[in-house]
């Protein structure tokens, strides 16, 4: 009977536990079903533009067209002109310099450099018209570009290299009569391009996700949520919270996945946990630039090799440009593992005329504050960058040339291939000296990964990370980890304590069988 009730037991606890794994498995969170009812309402526009008779009279110039934006929409462009997308410049504490403006206007990157004395080429991803260097009016309303993020006809574009007009073939009339909430095209028909070409820079934002799969982004999936970038991008009075950390260093104003998803979006109590000090896209994004190639370094100073005079493009297996005249050499790379690093929040900037302690060594051009000890840190996935860039080797700083100029003997670097007279004139524009030396420095950049989001079954595994061998996590080593490290204290402990336990298991085992057979000899039953 004893046996009989102890197998009953056995089986029910079996089914107990079958059963209920798998209903845990087949039941989605509350928070998420919420979620995907809330998304899976589309916007619906309330008014149709083509009816308004001032879009219907012919447009002689892209002004003419926010001129009457305007008219109707009065003093949207007030708020615009406050953004930092029209002005490439905010107000920033930035720890060690106090309050400073930093933006595109003084900030230095390691892909095309900076803007100073590029304008007209840079503008291609600018907001506005008629940006030419100092002829730029930051003041006049007319020259916001109201279309570049309202058309929806998906047919607006940038000229290139005309300082942010648009191309004189595009019927404008037509794009007027046809805006509305931004798409996603608005949005990615710049950051999916930055830095000259699809997914140069980020790694996580590129052409793929006009239209992603949710293999390559569960939230954006055209096919699935189909996110809009303003969904998360949640925009208000024309202020876009999420900014970008090679040119932002407060933690404000950001986007983050616990304002859907909060900060116990599991399940299991252990994942939850992992929360205090694991940024979700750490396991979330467990491979970037899934369906293109992003670029990995850049060595600018291979730049100005000619054959026969000319410029030339070699390509690598993928097609991506591997040497470019105008620009040097480039490493890409796809599916690639993001790097790690602590970050809570705050980064800060190497400026225009900063002097560089030691040239020898790379320079980390916007350094993420963070670690194990910082209560506000959590572990991020990043792209590095890495490049070697023109710099003064008398005054220690890093040069701006000139790339940019109509034509040849202006000292643009893309024309001539000169770099002494492209830094010349690059660090005139600046307002900086310029010792007449050029050589060539290593130099790094943080991107933080926050796109590309896999589906919970490709998430980032336990033993990716908790392992010895290649963890995840080998770079960061101000913390102890299970799995991971190894502590011949706590090893020698552990066997102390398995020793202990067995022989007190043996001694309480011998002593019942001495007690027994004493007892036995005593006719005790």
């Amino acid at each position: 009977m004893r046996k009989i009730i102890l197998l009953l037991s056995a089986v029910s606890i079996a089914a107990i536990v079958i059963v209920s794994t798998v209903t845990k498995k087949e039941k989605e969170p509350d928070g998420l079903m919420k979620l995907k009812a809330k998304y899976s309402v589309k916007h619906t526009p309330s008014v149709d533009h083509s009816k308004f008779a001032i879009l219907r009279a012919k447009f002689t110039s892209p002004q003419k067209v926010t001129e009457a934006c305007i008219s109707c929409h009065n003093e949207r462009h007030t708020e615009v002109m406050k953004s930092n997308h029209w002005n490439w410049e905010r107000e920033e504490y930035v720890q060690g310099r106090g309050v400073v403006y930093v933006g595109k206007k003084n900030a230095i990157n390691n892909f095309c450099i900076g803007v100073q004395g590029n304008e007209e080429s840079c503008a291609k991803c600018h907001i506005g018209y008629g940006l030419s260097g100092d002829k730029m009016n930051y003041s006049d309303a007319k020259n916001i570009d109201c279309l570049i993020c309202h058309d929806n006809t998906e047919t607006y574009a940038k000229a290139p290299e005309k300082g942010g007009a648009p191309d004189p073939s595009l019927d404008l009339n037509n794009i007027a009569q046809h805006v509305g909430r931004s798409k996603r095209s608005n949005c990615g028909v710049c950051h999916f391009f930055g830095g000259g070409g699809n997914n140069v820079k980020h790694g996580d934002l590129e052409q793929s996700m006009f239209q992603p799969t949710r293999d390559i982004d569960v939230h954006m999936a055209a096919d699935g949520a189909n996110l809009q970038c303003d969904d998360c991008h949640v925009t208000e009075k024309h202020n876009i919270p999420g900014k970008l950390y090679s040119l932002s260093s407060m933690n404000r104003n950001r986007v983050t996945c616990e304002q859907c998803h909060t900060e116990t979006p599991h399940e299991s109590d252990i994942l939850n946990e992992h929360t205090l000090k694991v940024a979700c896209q750490t396991c979330h994004i467990p491979t970037y630039a899934k369906a293109n190639s992003t670029k990995e370094s850049w060595d600018w100073s291979t730049a100005g090799k000619l054959k026969n005079g000319e410029p030339y493009i070699e390509e690598d297996s993928r097609g991506n440009h591997a040497y470019m005249s105008i620009k040097g050499s480039f490493v890409w790379g796809n599916n690639l593992k993001p790097e790690y690093a602590w970050f809570n929040g705050n980064a800060s900037h190497y400026l225009l005329g900063d002097k560089i302690q030691d040239t020898t060594k790379p320079l980390v051009l916007n350094p993420l504050a963070g670690n194990y000890d910082d209560p506000d840190s959590k572990i991020i996935p990043v792209k590095i960058h890495r490049a070697r860039q023109p710099f003064d080797p008398v005054n220690s700083i890093l040069i701006q040339p000139k790339l940019f100029a109509e034509n040849k003997g202006q000292g643009a670097f893309w024309k001539d291939f000169n770099w002494q007279t492209a830094s010349e004139a690059g660090m005139k524009d600046a307002g900086l000296p310029f010792s007449g030396k050029v050589s060539f420095m290593r130099t790094e950049s943080n991107w933080p990964v926050n796109h590309m989001v896999s589906t919970k079954e490709n998430a980032v595994k336990c033993n990716e990370c908790h392992t010895r061998e290649n963890s995840r996590l080998a770079g960061l080593n101000d913390f102890y980890m299970p799995g991971r490290n190894y502590s011949s204290v706590i090893d020698t402990l552990g066997k102390l304590l398995l020793w202990a336990s067995l022989i007190a298991v043996i001694l309480h085992g011998t002593l019942r069988i001495i007690s027994s057979q004493k007892l036995k000899k005593k006719g005790v039953k």
